[in-house]
């Protein structure tokens, strides 16, 4: 199963390595989940509520063990499109890497290797 991710200020994650668990930014405790994105969802996801944002990490989690936990919902969200929500905090043992987000010279944020689109072909 493909991993799923999470995009997180470097702040909320070293909180969240200090507690053994991501609670949630703001905007997933008022919405009573935590917002995570598919791998093709990523950059969508950044356009629109990160554009220009500095001091960004992306977590990768371990997707078939976040789903053995039986907490994740996949909803729809922007546009109809079908988002992963997860319904509990987020262990800190299911990220499997965390990869810094640096914002190019043109405001756009660099994806890790795995995640860029390889050539037209």
């Amino acid at each position: 199963m493909p991993s799923l991710y999470r995009i997180s200020s470097e702040t909320e994650w070293r909180a969240a390595e200090q507690d053994g668990a991501f609670r949630g930014a703001a905007h997933d405790q008022r919405d009573g989940f935590i917002h995570l994105s598919a791998a093709h969802q990523v950059s969508g996801t950044l356009a629109r509520h990160y554009a220009g944002v500095h001091g960004l990490l992306l977590l990768s989690i371990d997707a078939e063990r976040l789903v053995a936990r039986g907490c994740l919902k996949w909803e729809p969200s922007r546009d109809g499109e079908v988002f992963p929500h997860l319904y509990a905090t987020l262990p800190v043992t299911l990220v499997t890497s965390v990869s810094p987000l640096p914002v190019d010279a043109s405001g756009q944020h660099v994806l890790p290797a795995e995640l860029r689109p390889g050539p037209a072909g």
